[in-house]
């Protein structure tokens, strides 16, 4: 059963940018928008760039995997209807696999491992709360 529900996937697919927060040496919060994609078989998040390997969130993943995921929008004005998924939970740095989730991309990738759901707007189409979940433990 994906962690997803089919609605989710779709809006997923739907959008092309979201914002990674990873933890900074530091300790502090890093937070850069991405593109990314959905891969249905593992229920992760890839997400890949241009020499990935080199950047900050890529470095700051390799140290500590936790991570949160926002993708987000507004299908309406008036009304105001916002809709987005946030996802809690780890990443892993992997050294293979980005090239082919865009054109010139580099071999790194960062995959997200959602482990808390928390979903608005999506479900019923208007803000009717926000559906929160643990789906992975």
């Amino acid at each position: 059963m994906a962690v997803f529900s089919d609605k989710e996937i779709a809006y997923l697919g739907s959008q092309r940018l979201g914002r990674l927060a990873t933890v900074g040496r530091d300790g502090a919060p890093h937070t850069v928008p991405v593109g990314y994609r959905y891969n249905p078989a593992l229920d992760t998040i890839e997400i890949g760039g241009h020499a990935l390997g080199r950047t900050r969130k890529f470095h700051d993943v390799q140290r500590d995997s936790r991570v949160s995921f926002v993708v987000d929008d507004l299908a309406s004005v008036d009304p105001w209807i916002a809709r987005g998924i946030e996802m809690r939970g780890s990443a892993e740095a992997l050294t293979y696999g980005g090239e082919a989730l865009g054109r010139g991309f580099s071999p790194e990738m960062i995959r997200v491992y959602p482990r808390r759901i928390i979903a608005w707007g999506i479900e019923a189409g208007q803000y009717s709360g926000a559906n929160a979940r643990t789906v992975r433990p």
